[in-house]
C-alpha cells in the first residue's frame, strides 16, 4: 500500500510540474531572427547615440566590453561606455556564429571583427544572451574580448 501511495504522490508531483511548465508562453524566434538582433544592435552603433545602443539591453544586463576592463551593470554605466566607444565609429561584422534558442531565451556566440573610422580592425570573441521581456527581445549579457593571438 505504501508503494502505491508513494508512486501516486510522485506521479501527482510530476503532473503538477508538467502542468506548471506547460503554462509558460514561449515567444517564438528563429536562428535568423536571433541573428537580426545583432544587426539591430550594430545598426544602433551607426546612430552614434549611446542611449539608442543602451536601449538594446535589459535594465539588469551585464556588459563585459571589448575595450574596457570595467564590467557595466547599470544603464548609466553602459551609456558611459558607449559614449567613448562610439567616438571610434565602430561597425561589427560576424565572422562565425553559433545560435542556441530556448523558451524566451537565445544565445548568439562566436567571433566578429570591429572596423573603426581610422581603418583599424579588431577581431574579437563575443557572446550575447537575450531574453524576451515586456514584449521585446533584450540583451541580458554581452561579453566581448579581443582575440588573444593577433
Amino acid at each position: 500500500m505504501r508503494l502505491i501511495l508513494a508512486t501516486a504522490a510522485v506521479l501527482s508531483t510530476l503532473s503538477l510540474q508538467q502542468a506548471d511548465a506547460g503554462s509558460v508562453n514561449c515567444a517564438p524566434i528563429t536562428d535568423q531572427q536571433v541573428a537580426k538582433l545583432f544587426d539591430r544592435w550594430n545598426a544602433s552603433l551607426r546612430t552614434r547615440d549611446s542611449e539608442k545602443v543602451a536601449a538594446n539591453y535589459a535594465e539588469n544586463a551585464i556588459l563585459l566590453p571589448t575595450l574596457s576592463n570595467t564590467p557595466r551593470l547599470t544603464h548609466e554605466q553602459r551609456v558611459a561606455y558607449f559614449d567613448h566607444f562610439l567616438e571610434k565609429q565602430p561597425q561589427g561584422s560576424i565572422d562565425l556564429r553559433v545560435i542556441r534558442v530556448g523558451c524566451n531565451t537565445a544565445t548568439d556566440s562566436g567571433t566578429y571583427t570591429f572596423t573603426f573610422a581610422d581603418g583599424t580592425k579588431v577581431p574579437a570573441r563575443y557572446t550575447y544572451t537575450y531574453e524576451f521581456m515586456d514584449g521585446k527581445w533584450l540583451i541580458t549579457a554581452h561579453h566581448s574580448s579581443m582575440m588573444p593571438e593577433r
